[in-house]
């Protein structure tokens, strides 16, 4: 099985940017669709981005849309989140979760069908 780990969080200004990344090992990363949620106090876990296992595929949730950007780099191993524009509203624990199929298309923003995930970074942005 595929073991993820996130890293790339940390404390920014609204308006400001941050990177996420989601190193992998223990499968084969590029047979693996991609998906970036975050959980913040209180709420359920929150589908943000999905990419298929080769990266031609990329959709966001409409709270993020135009403000963040998925990317997978296969040769690596690694998959990326780059976040703008960021607001207080994102301030939440990212995890980065994979699952077994070239597509996310039927797993969607789902989190039950996610296979595996790391254990989260978190982000916080101040006003």
């Amino acid at each position: 099985q595929i073991q993820l780990m996130e890293s790339g969080g940390g404390s920014v200004q609204a308006g400001g940017s941050l990177r996420l990344s989601c190193t992998t090992s223990g499968d084969i990363f590029s047979r693996h669709c991609m998906a970036w949620f975050r959980q913040r106090p209180g709420k359920e876990r929150e589908g943000l981005a999905r990419i298929s296992a080769g990266g031609g595929v990329a959709k966001y949730a409409d709270s993020v849309m135009g403000r963040f950007t998925i990317f997978r780099d296969n040769a690596d191993d690694t998959l990326y989140l780059q976040m703008n524009s960021l607001k207080p509203e994102d301030t939440a624990m990212y995890y980065c979760a994979a699952r077994d199929s070239l597509m996310c298309q039927t797993a969607s923003f789902t989190p039950a069908m996610y296979t595996s995930w790391g254990q989260g970074t978190q982000v916080t942005i101040s006003s």
